[in-house]
């Protein structure tokens, strides 16, 4: 129900509209100063907790005037809970520290203040406000947690840490071999020596090639079966090679050929409008969210209607030839090349538009020119800085556990990076790599701050976003499952794979598999690019404890509890064996003897005892999660 409201008649609003039809309700004239700037002051603020300030919105004209237009003015906070601002511009600083965002729109300008809130009060113990390193990374993080008031955890033990690299790295458990080597290496660039270890390892390429899959593998029953296999076979041969990240890219944004031997052109066989394309490829190469800008001018934004289809143009002559879309059941083969025809019409003045990069000057195309050539250029120099902090952004993410700017592909003004510094000092690196991926992960593994322990203390307890500590995650759903068949012992089966195929290795998301679904595998309905959910469900816990699969793996009599049993080894040692492959660590004292009494005491026979170990690890947050 809308409830209608009358103007205060004493309201600044109320006279203006009053006076405006006293003279007749005329169309601004063209004689109208134009706006051409709006400030926010004050521009940066350190505040305490529960503390209001009061905005001012300042309107700068092409003519020289400024006006206060505070009253007039929309106000928005990038974390609310932090900092909240009310329509009038008041501010009011809530108990947490951290950094936020206030943003002001006026007409088609914005302004932004940054709000800090450090950490206040004293704690018991006296804690370092830096990481002991002068890598680049940790500086930049310490001079913010210098800001903030926070203090790092301390770093991870080695069991910790090489299993967080194995699983962040190439998506699987060291085996116990790899764990014991690592735990007795003495090499004080152990750390280095692994990672580039790591990256150079075949599983480096499945374990990569799948987090491109969620951005660009489309439904296998929309495009054909056969093409979705050869974009996954075209993934995977990109990070096998470390084809540099601006060449993947451009071989995507300028895909050409055939569906059945040239894997990127499947992403244009999905997408099939200019307006399509222009989403995803700016969502994915310059972390800039463009789907608003089709309709609308976003009102915290700077990018509107013309510069989408701008940019759409860029994809208006893309050439087909063969039988296209005819879902369920799109199996035929389709080429790709460039046309001599093609526009993209603005969809309200129905002008033609002329390709133009975002905010910049629109361009001429020949016949057998590509426009989509001079866009990948345009789009993967290393003067783009847009191109360089988006990917730079998504591995830091991957690997950190959150982005800088979270989400990931969404960099904008109005969404600002938690430290602006260090995101710069990262894109950076990135060129300075020639955009070589796994020098750039081999860069962020050997900061001391990838090695901090996710235990926080008094003075990070409740940092989510500064990375003071490692935030835990959850792996992704095929990396569990390999996890649980690593440490039963039991392999899993999936239709149209080769046997003793591992589910990293999987090429399409319409495999049936209940552990994929239950653990957030993308949709195959929806459309790229995806985003797994992270979140921790009752059906996922449920899955672990009782699902059929996991229970016969575990009680399988080829599986690593029963070979375990029937081998000449005592108790004590199968029980190290698989805290070796679960954790990789040894059990405690305390939980090696609660093993040896529960067995005692419920008189079980050592398959028994081994089974239900096995099944109270795998059940365990310290299994289920990346630490």
């Amino acid at each position: 129900m809308v409830v209608a409201k009358k103007l205060d008649p004493e309201s600044t609003a109320y006279k203006q509209l009053l006076s405006w039809i006293k003279v007749g309700t005329p169309r601004t004239p063209k004689s109208e100063p134009k706006i051409i700037a709006l400030e926010i002051t004050p521009a940066n603020l350190i505040l305490p907790p529960k503390t209001k300030v009061q905005f001012r919105a300042i309107a700068k004209f092409e003519d020289g005037n400024s006006k206060d237009v505070t009253h007039l003015s929309a106000f928005q906070s990038s974390e609310s809970v932090l900092t909240s601002v009310d329509s009038k511009g008041l501010i009011e600083t809530g108990s947490l520290p951290g950094e936020v965002a206030i943003m002001a729109r006026y007409m088609e300008k914005f302004a932004i203040c940054y709000v800090t809130m450090p950490l206040t009060g004293a704690t018991k113990t006296k804690l370092p406000a830096r990481i002991s390193s002068d890598h680049f990374i940790d500086t930049l993080l310490s001079n913010k947690f210098e800001k903030l008031g926070l203090s790092p955890s301390e770093p991870a033990n080695d069991s910790v840490l090489v299993r967080r690299m194995y699983l962040d790295i190439i998506g699987r458990l060291p085996t116990p071999e790899e764990t014991r080597a690592w735990l007795n290496e003495k090499s004080p660039d152990k750390v280095r020596n692994l990672a580039v270890q790591l990256v150079n390892r075949p599983e480096y390429a499945e374990f990569w090639a799948n987090k491109w899959a969620d951005l660009l593998r489309p439904n296998p029953y929309h495009v054909g079966i056969k093409a979705v296999f050869v974009l996954h076979t075209w993934l995977r041969d990109a990070f096998r090679k470390n084809l540099p990240y601006d060449q993947f890219s451009r071989e995507i944004i300028t895909a050409e050929g055939s569906t059945f031997r040239d894997g990127a052109s499947v992403f244009i066989r999905d997408k099939r409008t200019p307006e399509e394309i222009t989403t995803v490829v700016s969502r994915l190469f310059l972390g800039v969210r463009l789907e608003c800008a089709k309709c609308h001018h976003h009102p915290f934004e700077v990018y509107g209607q013309e510069d989408f289809y701008q940019f759409a143009a860029f994809f208006a002559r893309i050439g087909r030839k063969g039988v296209g879309i005819s879902a369920p059941i799109s199996g035929s083969e389709e080429m790709f090349f460039l046309s001599k025809k093609g526009t993209v019409k603005h969809p309200r003045t129905n002008e033609e538009m002329k390709p133009a990069p975002l905010k910049g000057k629109p361009m001429e195309f020949g016949e057998d020119e590509d426009p989509r050539a001079a866009l990948a250029k345009w789009i993967t120099s290393k003067d783009n800085n847009l191109f360089a902090k988006a990917g730079a952004n998504r591995i830091w993410g991957d690997l950190m556990g959150r982005g800088l700017v979270d989400p990931v592909d969404d960099l904008r003004a109005t969404n600002p990076p938690t430290n602006p510094e260090l995101l710069d000092a990262l894109a950076e690196e990135f060129r300075k790599s020639d955009f070589d991926m796994k020098k750039f992960i081999v860069t962020i593994v050997t900061s001391n701050a990838y090695r901090l322990s996710s235990v926080p203390n008094e003075k990070n307890l409740m940092d989510t976003r500064n990375h003071s500590r490692h935030y835990r995650n959850r792996p992704r759903a095929e990396v569990l499952l390999d996890m649980v068949c690593d440490v039963t012992g039991v392999k899993d089966s999936f239709p149209a794979m080769p046997q003793d195929s591992r589910a990293m290795e999987m090429w399409t998301f319409r495999s049936a598999s209940e552990f994929l679904d239950s653990f957030g595998r993308p949709d195959p309905n929806q459309d790229p690019p995806c985003e797994r959910l992270p979140d921790s469900t009752v059906v996922q816990a449920l899955h672990l404890m009782n699902g059929k699969g996991v229970q016969a793996k575990i009680l399988s009599d080829n599986g690593r509890a029963a070979q375990l049993a029937a081998s000449p080894v005592s108790l004590e040692s199968a029980v190290e064996e698989l805290y070796l492959r679960c954790y990789s660590r040894m059990p405690t004292k305390q939980e090696m003897q609660k093993v040896l009494t529960l067995a005692s005491d419920q008189k079980l026979n050592k398959r028994q005892a081994l089974e239900n170990v096995l099944w109270a690890l795998i059940n365990s947050p310290e299994f289920v999660l990346v630490d």
